[in-house]
């Protein structure tokens, strides 16, 4: 992958093509996917992030999200004029986020990004969960099967494996 900049200055507005949300809704991947979809789309990549069963070996029965929503999506349309200066073609980015108790198996986070060509498509999806997950103030609270919860911050999971 190519180096990449980052900006720190506030993000305008966001393409009308683009698409954010937070929601306490299930989340679409069929929505998703097609508001990434664009007739001069080569790909379209879809990440799906999923409440499992465990964290480290221990057995988790659900989790609970929370979300400073302004300021996320404050973070979300930065990562889409991110993903525009460095990957120039691409047509379209999806990120929607879902807050509340989740159970196993459900959706919590999905990223669309659709684009000419496969590479900067997958670059481009791979920047936006990687940054998404260190720089939104998005929170959750692990549900053990013993009983007991723990907050995490999603910024902490990229060195704790969760």
């Amino acid at each position: 992958m190519s180096s990449i900049l980052i900006t720190t200055a506030t993000p305008k507005k966001p393409s009308p093509k683009d698409c954010f949300a937070i929601t306490f809704a299930p989340l679409s991947l069929e929505l998703v996917y097609a508001s990434a979809d664009d007739s001069s789309n080569g790909a379209v990549v879809v990440m799906s992030g999923m409440v499992r069963n465990q964290t480290e070996g221990k057995p988790v029965v659900a989790l609970e999200y929370q979300a400073y929503e302004p300021m996320a999506l404050q973070v979300f349309y930065q990562i889409a004029a991110d993903i525009r200066s460095n990957w120039n073609q691409v047509n379209r980015i999806v990120i929607h986020h879902r807050v509340g108790r989740l159970q196993v198996g459900e959706i919590s986070v999905l990223v669309a990004v659709g684009s000419p060509h496969r590479r900067e498509a997958f670059e481009a999806c791979q920047y936006a969960i990687d940054t998404l997950k260190h720089n939104a103030p998005i929170w959750k609270k692990e549900h053990w099967a013993d009983g007991s919860s723990t907050w995490v911050s999603i910024g902490a999971c990229e060195t704790q494996n969760c």
